[in-house]
């Protein structure tokens, strides 16, 4: 590949299926970023979200051939990383978790840059905000995810989720109605201890956070963000 000339995704999967050795290595050097963090907030347990990524990288790896250009190639890896999460998160379910477990992988998801941006009095309310997140059941927490954390248009986001932009809608509204009264609760918390003080209200305006951004773990490596 010329130093000046960047092939586009589509351009590079196909020399991938030709056999070009480094091309798929590049296309998750571009990708990799945005597929964890949708992996991460999907899941919100590192190791699930670690493996659900290694996961979709080697069935796109292997399932190449089959792609026939009918979206952008980020809308399809991020479908099959998605699809991948929402299989963990229904085996997860299944298994009972103690609170004791749950507390010390909110905890994971802060990492030490993370924990200092956060102000040291919002920290518990990051936690209990991600804790609120984890509540929804899984397509719903990846409507979230894509919708309002990811910033996807909703039509994107149905591509990914392959289901109708009207049920990507719809349950993006069941899970912002099923979180507001917990986020109400936080808000209210938070505002007390803001004004407790005379300062402003350090609350306004918070809304589900983005949780350990996606240049944060070396679990796949590669680096670059979408294209």
């Amino acid at each position: 590949m010329a130093d000046n000339v960047r092939p586009s995704d589509q351009a590079l999967l196909a020399r991938h299926v030709e056999g070009d050795p480094d091309a798929f290595g590049e296309i998750v050097r571009r990708h990799r970023d945005r597929l964890w963090a949708v992996a991460l907030r999907t899941l919100g347990d590192r190791e699930e979200a670690a493996d659900a990524v290694q996961d979709a990288l080697v069935s796109a790896y292997r399932a190449a051939h089959t792609f026939r250009g009918q979206s952008a190639v980020t809308t399809w890896l991020h479908r099959i990383t998605v699809n991948a999460c929402l299989d963990r998160a229904r085996k997860a379910a299944s298994r009972r978790t103690s609170p004791i477990a749950e507390t010390e992988r909110l905890e994971q998801l802060i990492e030490p840059h993370e924990s200092a941006a956060v102000p040291a009095e919002r920290q518990d309310l990051h936690r209990e905000l991600l804790s609120a997140l984890r509540t929804l059941p899984a397509e719903q927490r990846a409507a979230i995810v894509l919708v309002d954390m990811q910033g996807y248009p909703v039509a994107e986001a149905a591509e990914v989720l392959g289901v109708p932009t009207g049920t990507v809608k719809s349950r993006c509204a069941r899970g912002r109605a099923r979180l507001l009264p917990m986020l109400t609760h936080l808000r209210a918390e938070d505002g007390d201890k803001g004004t407790s003080g005379g300062g402003r209200n350090r609350a306004q305006g918070t809304s589900v956070p983005q949780t350990a951004g996606p240049n944060d773990s070396g679990a796949v490596k590669g680096g670059g963000g979408r294209a």
